[in-house]
């Protein structure tokens, strides 16, 4: 098989995107003519889905509304041997897709991210730089390791990747989700620059800094819980066993000095806290042992999926 013959599929998650999906869908024909290309319609008032099929591409709508859910459908429906994840607002290069098809390729590669590289305030303004500095940092503390743009919304993934891939979140910290799933499974990674510009006039953002902001938060913490939650419930152990410690250092040394516990209503308090603290411990360590059998599972599924064999 040379890289010619790889089945490529370029999956579109598209709402309201009348403006620019068709310049999207010419723009990648152009740089990858031999691959499919997929707008997944979600829920769009305007006419994005006769514009996107005028254009090109394969259009399916996806009722369920938010992009984690849209990623969902795509990688569940859509069968090729390397996708290319990208949004449907005209602001990622289409012209690099064939470089970050490559590396993945030539390195043998899970997932490579295309990081955004802009000189236009507009297109990346600095609220949205600061965030995802923020949440790169947050991850790579978390994780052990992370790319300098965990929320860009250009990726190219090998079929091994996508089949593996749980798909838990539904709007847009999908892209967190997509992050922590490669750092998890230890799969190989890479990143390259690909420029980044300013939406088309007129064509309006669905992203919410804030809410949709928290929502990353909400879902870095969900995935820490969960995929590391030895560290998770033995850190709450640890916050209220030392408080049960300190507050019981005064009812001791009033034990000590008079024999009595004049404070039954600390001494509760403080005997809660230490068994919710064993508790707690308890639960990291069953969940843990719970959690490393998942890992387990999505690896061996993961494995049962050749990666493409290239010619040289």
């Amino acid at each position: 098989m040379t890289i010619h013959e790889l089945r490529i599929a370029v999956l579109i998650p598209c709402h309201n995107e009348e403006i620019a999906i068709a310049t999207v869908v010419r723009d990648f024909r152009v740089a990858l003519p031999h691959a499919l290309i997929f707008v997944f319609d979600n829920n769009s008032i305007d006419k994005t889905s006769q514009v996107a099929k005028d254009a090109g591409a394969i259009v399916r709508r996806m009722p369920l509304q938010g992009k984690g859910n849209v990623v969902h459908r795509m990688f569940s429906d859509v069968d090729a041997d390397v996708y290319v994840l990208v949004d449907g607002d005209d602001t990622y290069h289409a012209a690099s897709a064939p470089t970050l098809v490559a590396r993945l390729i030539d390195e043998n590669l899970d997932m490579v991210v295309g990081r955004r590289v802009t000189d236009e305030v507009a297109a990346y303004r600095s609220g949205h730089r600061f965030g995802n500095w923020l949440l790169t940092e947050l991850v790579g503390k978390l994780f052990g390791r992370s790319f300098t743009d965990i929320l860009s919304g250009y990726r190219v993934f090998s079929r091994r990747y996508v089949k593996s891939f749980p798909a838990l979140a539904t709007g847009f910290e999908i892209e967190t989700e997509l992050t922590v799933h490669a750092l998890e499974l230890r799969m190989p990674i890479d990143e390259i620059e690909t420029p980044y510009k300013s939406r088309q006039e007129g064509s309006v953002s669905k992203l919410s800094t804030y809410r949709d902001g928290i929502r990353i938060f909400g879902m870095i913490f969900k995935l820490f819980r969960q995929e590391r939650p030895l560290i998770f419930f033995g850190g709450l152990a640890l916050v209220l066993g030392t408080a049960s410690l300190i507050l019981s250092i005064p009812l001791f040394i009033t034990f000590v000095e008079t024999g009595l516990v004049p404070r039954f209503p600390t001494a509760m308090l403080v005997t809660g806290m230490m068994i919710t603290a064993f508790v707690s411990v308890a639960c990291g360590l069953i969940l843990d042992t719970v959690t490393r059998g998942r890992q387990e599972m999505k690896r061996l599924i993961y494995l049962q999926i050749p990666s493409p064999k290239i010619e040289s």
